[in-house]
């Protein structure tokens, strides 16, 4: 096997040095190969990333509350709230915070908006811990919105007879739309996801799996309370909002990595 050195020569600043081979007596202590490729991250869903990048410092509305960004979360919630509205008129369900509040409106007198608002009261602290105050301080803001708004509209914007297909798609794309607004401006809609990337965290439990396994739940249960019909296009409307996520994450571009320090060092590689 032939064994080479790569060498930098660093005190003339020009390019490497040709590769040199080492005497066949050499024998390392050991074989070491110095990589400057980053680890994979963990498989998440792309609701998880997204959270996560909305919170990250590369968030440019990490520290202030702008005109615009404030319009901007006005508007997410808003499309939010038009997408719960949808739903509401076909009887459908979407995943997370949001279809449990549906469900829960559905089986008993409270509306969604108030549902919804109770329910994520037990996210906050989470957040806090996890992902900041000022991502926790906007997304109480977004969700007190959010309450009021599809209140408002279940009043003032009566739908007749939908068609559940078109309901669940307008639906998903809306709900989608909204949060990656939302994202943008350091803020989300709180909910389950946050509890699951806290179980990962501290125990280990993979978020996706958390998430899935909820979803299948909320599934389960619709199942037995909502005709076949419903229960198929609110997994439709669950699909599309999935599919909106996952398209905004992948147009993402990611801020450069700066070079490593290693990739100035000498390299050694044995083969």
């Amino acid at each position: 096997r032939a064994m080479v050195r790569i060498l930098h020569d660093t005190s003339a600043g020009g390019p490497p040095t040709a590769l040199t081979p080492l005497p066949a007596s050499h024998k390392p202590r050991r074989k070491t190969l110095l990589l400057t490729a980053h680890t994979p991250e963990p498989v998440m869903t792309a609701f998880q990333r997204l959270i996560l990048r909305a919170s990250g410092s590369r968030s440019r509305a990490a520290n202030a509350i702008t005109l615009r960004s404030l319009i901007t979360l006005i508007e997410g919630c808003l499309l939010v709230a038009l997408g719960v509205r949808l739903l509401q008129a076909g009887g459908l369900l979407v995943s997370g915070t949001a279809g449990m509040s549906l469900l829960g409106a559905d089986l008993t007198a409270l509306s969604f908006g108030s549902l919804f608002f109770l329910i994520n009261l037990p996210f906050y602290g989470l957040a806090w811990k996890q992902l900041g105050l000022n991502f926790t301080l906007r997304t109480l803001g977004c969700v007190s919105l959010l309450s009021v708004l599809s209140d408002v509209l279940a009043v003032s914007l009566p739908l007749g007879a939908v068609s559940l297909p078109v309901a669940a798609i307008a639906a998903g794309l809306l709900i989608g739309l909204g949060i990656t607004l939302l994202f943008r401006e350091n803020a989300s809609l709180g909910g389950l996801n946050i509890l699951a990337l806290h179980l990962e965290r501290r125990f280990g439990i993979h978020a996706g799996r958390t998430t899935f396994a909820f979803d299948l739940l909320l599934i389960a249960i619709a199942a037995l309370v909502y005709p076949w019909p419903q229960v198929i296009c609110s997994a439709l409307a669950f699909a599309t909002l999935s599919f909106v996520l996952g398209r905004y994450h992948r147009r993402t571009p990611h801020t450069a990595q700066p070079a490593s320090p290693a990739h100035d060092k000498q390299v050694q590689t044995a083969h």
